[in-house]
């Protein structure tokens, strides 16, 4: 099926506080969002440039502008031509929206899948001092989260989880050292983290150097996610336990199955995670994430508004909401 591009602009999204990872804080997010149509009927897609990558809303606005002056748009093409990236991701998600319209279909059920159920999600904390850590980990446990995702920075990284285990003494623990720990003793540091109940490492070293963890036995799984963008990369990545498959990255749910489904056939396990972002975003990667292990996608919970009828949170469960085409 065939759409024509209606509007396309970037929007802006105050966070809650501040978002914090060893690469620096946000105080919003800038969305790039895409209408598309066939004269009856809209599909609405969202993406969050990839920051680490050099996008920007504002180009990524762009490259959907530009490619759709080409002519009509359909997933197919869309996917073949363009680059894995946020625009991609907007635009095949807009896509998918627009064909569970023109269908009456949910998109579970276009893309072969189970209904969605509610999803446990990890609920992130930011990088700071270890006793704010402590602070932030406690009212999220309280909040009702049973799994807590730790941003770590290669420096104070085990009092800052064990200050986070102090605040939470009962939730399941991940962390995400954003490529720091290039530096460090990567058996020493997983072993520490192991000592206070972490389950995954995500992305210990640089993108690149991902032969560093070749050999290695560690107590803990690691977790490729700026290493892992498509399923293109898959084969070098033997080296990893785990993929974190964020559909910015990938260039949309299209991608974002197909990686998934190359992960399991390597007998990989599969995070599904997001940058920060609204319910439109995320509602794609909700059902992507109906077969993770681990799912971090609270990207919009970490703003200080969401959408109307945005995907709600209970005690830590994402409940499906009407905003897309879930």
């Amino acid at each position: 099926m065939t759409a024509s591009l209606l509007s396309v602009g970037v929007e802006r999204w105050p966070v809650a506080g501040s978002f914090v990872i060893s690469r620096g804080a946000k105080t919003h997010v800038d969305v790039v969002v895409c209408t598309v149509g066939d004269g009856t009927h809209q599909g609405r897609g969202e993406g969050t440039p990839i920051y680490y990558k050099g996008e920007t809303a504002e180009a990524c606005a762009q490259a959907i502008r530009d490619f759709a002056s080409a002519g009509s748009l359909d997933r197919a093409t869309v996917n073949a031509a363009m680059p894995a990236g946020a625009a991609r991701n907007a635009l095949d998600c807009a896509l998918w929206d627009l064909e569970a319209k023109q269908t009456g279909r949910p998109v579970w059920a276009l893309a072969g899948l189970q209904p969605p159920a509610g999803l446990a999600t990890a609920f992130t904390i930011s990088l700071d001092t270890p006793k704010r850590m402590e602070v932030a980990a406690r009212a999220a446990a309280d909040a009702g989260y049973r799994l807590l995702k730790c941003k770590l920075t290669g420096e104070g990284d085990v009092d800052r989880v064990a200050a986070v285990r102090r605040g939470a003494p009962s939730v399941r623990l991940i962390v995400d050292a954003n490529e720091s720990w290039g530096g460090l003793d990567i058996v020493q540091a997983a072993e520490a983290m192991a000592r206070l109940g972490v389950e995954l490492i995500e992305q210990p070293v640089p993108a690149g150097q991902d032969d560093r963890l070749i050999g290695i036995e560690a107590p803990i799984p690691f977790c490729a996610d700026e290493s892992c963008q498509t399923s293109a990369d898959l084969d070098r990545l033997s080296m990893y336990q785990a993929i974190n498959i964020k559909l910015d990255k990938a260039g949309g749910l299209t991608e974002a199955l197909k990686l998934a489904e190359g992960a399991a056939r390597r007998g990989q396990a599969i995070m599904v995670g997001c940058m920060l972002g609204t319910s439109l975003g995320i509602a794609p990667a909700f059902l992507a994430a109906q077969r993770a292990r681990w799912v971090d996608l609270d990207g919009a919970l970490l703003l200080a508004r969401d959408r109307p009828d945005g995907l709600g949170a209970q005690r830590g469960v994402l409940i499906p909401g009407g905003l897309w085409g879930v």
